[in-house]
């Protein structure tokens, strides 16, 4: 055997290289094993190619050693890839790839990005915990020799013949003081089941094999079971429960992008910025904020991406974002839509149970995509206060004692003058009088009852212009009111007349605009606020970007049913009165104004309207009222 002995220098020509690697170019040390597991599974890949060209020989099945010698200090990294010459080891591993060192540092100063994908420095990333980094290597063709390569981290490095019996790298990282934790074997399994559990190789670590290797989202979905999507997601994501549903991606033009994206059960918590979602590089552990793949919309589905085709930077932590990011996003968001058409087609009842958790995306994707918008605007259901239908094709869909339809399905159940008016609901409690005086005529009314619908109710009148959205309580149709004739009196006021007058006199308040009705809907409130629908909208926006629930705006409409016996018990109070507002009053029409005020306060009660400070006045007044009418037989 011929005598190998050599020194030299690494050819970068410059010294600062080194720094920039290990407090620039990674963003954590950790890093390290996945660069040099991932190095250790391309050798393998290699080898098995050259072997089927005849250029090498086969081996065993491969695989990633980890060892760790406490007493030396060390962790070794061995494969038994296709190896390295002592060229191959100069050519690959002492000549850094850059133009100069000036341009390399220049780019990296002011365009960080720049530098993404362009330097195969994951070898060097060793350096980020080892003192001095030993490289035993054979290669696997013919008559090669096995060479040792040592560099203590400066550009000084030496190369020597050595003795290796098998063909393949083992890379010995003779580690820092401040970085022995990676002696620990805990923190190394910790490490691979992090970054590369799901290799198609086994690392073993003494002598066991700690990763899991199988990858389901690189098998085609006919080879999938239910229970194998399940399993994954429980892996990924313990003790969440089982998924709602699962998208499973898989192309190779124009890029190459496997993966399994799963629709979580409502939790109350979503990630809206950073996402749930893991990127992966041919099955090696990249990052957990894809912000720049996936659309905003998606990021708080969960799952995996795994495509060697998105542009990472050196380190392999940060994205690039390009033309091809953006289309792969838009495939992600197609095949979403199509799962979900799919679901809606084949299974009604099911998509309709999913509605609830899936509504979020689907709105805020709406409103943030025009291309989504499209794919998805006939799957946008609505909660109804209209009967289900029977068979696997109604509508409404029948769903736990709930029914959905689309807004297609709602306007074809409108009779024909009435079909460009939407009545909804945002609040089946603070809006209950209202909504009943509606569906008692046999009105359909959707419920729109998320925070999001706020925002997403303009933009459903925006995309259908012909449409008029109207809240049930912003006004009552002609319809809900009983417009019989009324008696005057010998001065020709009406008992409307009378009523309104009373009402104004006690509330002393011009922004409170008195109606007075009879309605026809038995059960109906004595009293209810009315808020015109573009005044509540500019409410609700002020109340949105000042960051605070929204509250009764000042100006609002009082509605008073003069058929209630609680307003005619009012009006026979005040009969035994003067005038409300006179010098003087009798007892019975102080009394009559104290209903009236009553009224007021149990109709803004029910929209949400009294402040928390004025609770405790109101059941003070409500109190006494109740004895003050007791004390009167009423």
């Amino acid at each position: 055997m011929a005598v190998l002995e050599e020194q030299g220098q690494i050819q970068i020509h410059t010294e600062n290289i080194f720094p920039i690697i290990k407090k620039a170019v990674y963003s954590g040390h950790e890093v390290f094993l996945r660069e040099l597991v991932s190095n250790g599974v391309d050798a393998i890949s290699k080898r098995r190619m050259a072997a089927m060209a005849g250029d090498c020989s086969e081996g065993d099945d491969g695989a990633i050693r980890i060892t760790v010698d406490r007493e030396a200090k060390t962790v070794t990294i061995s494969d038994n890839g296709i190896g390295m010459t002592a060229d191959e080891v100069k050519r690959y591993i002492n000549q850094v790839a850059f133009s100069s060192a000036e341009d390399f540092l220049e780019k990296y100063k002011q365009e960080n990005d720049a530098i993404i994908g362009h330097f195969g420095l994951g070898f060097y990333s060793s350096f980020m915990v080892a003192e001095r980094v030993e490289l035993l290597t054979r290669s696997a063709r013919p008559e090669a020799e096995a060479v040792r390569w040592s560099c203590d981290g400066s550009p000084n490095f030496s190369l020597t013949a050595a003795e290796k019996e098998q063909p393949g790298t083992d890379v010995i990282l003779h580690l820092m003081e401040d970085e022995l934790e990676y002696l620990e074997p805990a923190r190394i399994r910790t490490l691979i089941n992090t970054y590369c559990d799901f290799m198609a190789l086994p690392v073993q670590l003494e002598g066991e094999t700690i990763n899991k290797m199988d990858a389901p989202w690189r098998k085609s979905a006919r080879d999938l079971s239910d229970q194998d999507y399940i399993d994954l997601y429980h892996y990924l994501y313990p003790f969440q429960g089982d998924p709602l549903l699962w998208v499973h991606l898989n192309t190779d033009y124009p890029y190459n992008l496997q993966g399994i994206l799963f629709f979580p059960k409502q939790t109350g918590r979503a990630d809206w910025e950073k996402g749930e979602i893991k990127l992966y590089c041919n099955q090696v552990f990249v990052s957990d904020s894809i912000k720049e793949v996936v659309p905003r919309y998606l990021l708080p589905l969960r799952g995996v991406i795994d495509s060697p085709d998105i542009p990472l930077n050196v380190s392999r932590s940060a994205l690039q974002t390009d033309r091809r990011v953006r289309s792969i996003g838009n495939f992600v968001a197609k095949k979403v839509s199509d799962r979900l058409r799919n679901l809606k087609k084949e299974d009604p009842k099911g998509y309709a149970e999913a509605w609830d958790a899936l509504a979020p995306f689907v709105k805020i994707g709406a409103m943030e995509d025009e291309k989504f918008a499209e794919q998805v605007s006939e799957l946008i259901l609505f909660a109804t206060t209209a009967a289900a239908g029977e068979g696997d094709d109604a509508d409404p869909i029948a769903c736990d004692g709930r029914a959905f339809t689309t807004l297609e399905g709602y306007r074809s159940r409108l009779a024909a003058d009435q079909n460009k008016r939407v009545l909804y609901s945002t609040d089946d409690v603070a809006q209950a009088g209202a909504l009943n005086l509606w569906t008692s005529q046999g009105a359909e009314v959707l419920k729109l009852e998320t925070v999001i619908d706020t925002q997403f109710i303009p933009w459903l009148e925006h995309r259908h212009e012909e449409l008029t959205f109207q809240r049930v309580d912003s006004e009552l149709d002609e319809s809900l009111k009983d417009n019989d004739a009324e008696l005057t009196d010998q001065d020709g006021t009406t008992e409307s007349d009378r009523l309104r007058d009373l009402i104004k006199a006690a509330l002393g308040n011009d922004k409170v605009t008195v109606q007075v009705q009879a309605l026809k809907a038995e059960g109906a409130p004595p009293a209810m606020i009315l808020l015109p629908e573009q005044m509540r909208r500019l409410n609700d926006m002020g109340a949105l970007m000042e960051q605070r629930l929204p509250g009764l705006p000042e100006h609002h409409v009082l509605l008073v049913n003069r058929r209630h016996p609680l307003v005619e018990g009012m009006l026979k109070l005040r009969a035994g009165g003067v005038l409300v507002g006179a010098a003087e009053t009798s007892p019975t029409a102080s009394l009559a104004e104290d209903v009236a005020r009553h009224l007021y306060d149990m109709a803004r009660l029910g929209v949400g309207g009294l402040e928390p400070n004025e609770l405790a006045g109101f059941q003070t007044r409500s109190a006494e009222l109740m004895g003050a009418l007791m004390q009167r037989g009423l």
